[in-house]
C-alpha cells in the first residue's frame, strides 16, 4: 500500500493507537467529530476523561487527528487515516459467497469490452462507490507518425497517425514562427524516438525528457518534445477508462456539496488525470490506497482511491479501483478490489 513518510507507529504510545483506532472507526461509522466521553465508551478502557483529553491533544499535537472550529471533537487527518490503514487495520478476507458472486459476475460474456464495464460496474454496486476500470494496455494504440505544418500567427498544425490508423489534428501555439524545415526536423526526431510505442508510454518519455535533458536539448527539439506531449495528450481517447456509479458520491454528506460535486464530475468526464494517478502504479504489487491530497490531484482532496493492478497471464495490462470518500469502509473495500482484481485477470484471460 501508498505508505507514511512521516510519523511511525514506534512514534505513537500504544495506547494513543488504541484511542486513534477507536476514533476512526467511529468516524468512518458517523461521520461525525468524535468526542472525549464517545471515545471513552467505546475504548472500553476506565480512564479519567482529563487522561483521554490529554491523549487526544498529543493525537492532535502529531497531526493525527484535527479539531474542526464548530466542534469539541475530533476527525482523523490524512496522517491519521495512513497510520490507521497501514498499521492498524484489520482486514477481512471476503466470504467464499461473496467471491463466488464476483466470479459469476465477471463470466457471464466472453466479450473482453463486456467483462471490463461489469468490473467497474460490479465494483460500483458491491460499495456504492465509483468503480474505475483501464483498459489493458495491449488494446491501446500506439504512435505511428506525426507531422507538423505551419500556420499564421505562431500556430503549427500537428497531424499525428496512430498504428491503427486513426488521424487526430490539433492546432498548437508556440512561442515563436517555425519554419517548416524546423518543422520538418522536429517531426523527423519524434517519429524516430516513438514511432510504435503504446501512445501512453510516449507520453512519459515525452515528459521525461523534457524534464532531465531540457538544458542539453537544441530549442526545436524541446519545442518538438513540448508539442507532442500536447498531441498525445489530447488523442488520449477517453475509452482507455470506464467508470461506474459517480453519482453514488452524491449520497456521501462530505462530498455533497454543490461545488465538490461538480469538480468531481469534471474529473469523472475528463478522465486524464485518474488515468495518471492509477498508471503511477502499473507496475506495484498489490493494493495501493491513495487518501486526499496524497493523490496529488487537488480534485480528490477528500477521496481515498483504492486501486489494484490486474493481470493476464504474467503480465499486468491494467488498474482496477473504487473512488470514495476518505472515511470508507477499507477493511471491506480493499478485500473487494483486491478479489476483483484477480478475477478480473483471469476471466480476461480466459475471454
Amino acid at each position: 500500500m501508498a505508505s507514511n513518510k512521516g510519523l511511525s507507529e514506534n512514534q505513537v504510545s500504544e495506547r494513543a493507537q488504541h484511542f486513534l483506532k477507536v476514533l476512526i472507526e467511529r468516524y468512518i461509522r458517523d461521520g461525525q467529530p468524535v468526542g472525549s466521553r464517545t471515545l471513552a465508551r467505546d475504548a472500553g478502557l476506565e480512564l479519567s476523561p482529563a487522561t483521554i483529553r490529554n491523549v487526544m491533544a498529543d493525537l492532535e499535537e502529531m497531526g493525527l487527528v484535527a479539531s474542526p472550529h464548530t466542534s469539541a471533537g475530533r476527525i482523523p487527518t490524512v496522517t491519521g487515516f495512513r497510520m490507521f490503514i497501514d498499521s492498524l487495520l484489520t482486514v477481512r478476507d471476503l466470504q467464499a459467497s461473496e467471491v463466488e458472486r464476483i466470479r459469476l459476475d465477471l463470466t457471464q460474456s466472453s466479450d473482453p469490452a463486456d467483462v471490463l464495464a461489469s468490473a467497474s460496474q460490479l465494483l460500483s454496486g458491491v460499495t456504492q462507490m465509483a468503480g474505475v476500470v483501464t483498459i489493458p494496455r495491449r488494446e491501446r494504440t500506439s504512435f505511428r507518425q506525426i507531422e507538423f505544418l505551419p500556420l499564421s500567427s505562431n500556430r503549427v498544425l500537428a497531424i499525428l497517425i496512430t498504428e491503427d490508423g486513426e488521424v487526430h489534428n490539433r492546432i498548437l501555439h508556440t512561442h515563436r514562427t517555425f519554419s517548416r524545415s524546423e518543422l520538418d526536423q522536429a517531426a523527423n526526431f519524434l517519429n524516430r524516438s516513438f514511432s510504435g510505442q503504446e501512445i501512453r508510454k510516449v507520453r512519459t518519455r515525452v515528459l521525461q525528457e523534457l524534464n532531465e535533458a531540457r538544458a542539453h536539448l537544441d530549442q526545436t527539439l524541446a519545442q518538438a518534445l513540448k508539442m507532442a506531449g500536447e498531441v498525445v495528450d489530447a488523442s488520449d481517447p477517453a475509452e482507455d477508462c470506464l467508470i461506474a456509479g459517480q453519482t453514488n458520491l452524491m449520497d456521501f454528506a462530505d462530498l455533497a456539496s454543490l461545488e465538490r460535486l461538480r469538480r468531481l464530475f469534471d474529473a469523472f468526464t475528463e478522465k486524464r488525470e485518474i488515468l495518471h494517478l492509477l498508471d503511477q502504479f502499473h507496475h506495484a504489487e498489490g493494493v495501493q490506497i491513495f487518501i486526499g491530497e496524497e493523490s496529488g490531484y487537488q480534485l480528490l482532496n477528500g477521496c481515498s482511491v483504492v486501486t489494484a493492478p490486474y493481470r493476464v497471464g504474467n503480465e499486468v495490462v491494467g488498474m482496477l479501483g473504487v473512488i470514495g470518500p476518505t472515511r470508507m469502509h477499507y477493511e471491506q473495500v480493499i478485500p473487494i478490489v483486491d478479489v476483483t482484481a484477480k478475477i478480473l485477470g483471469a476471466a480476461l484471460k480466459n475471454a
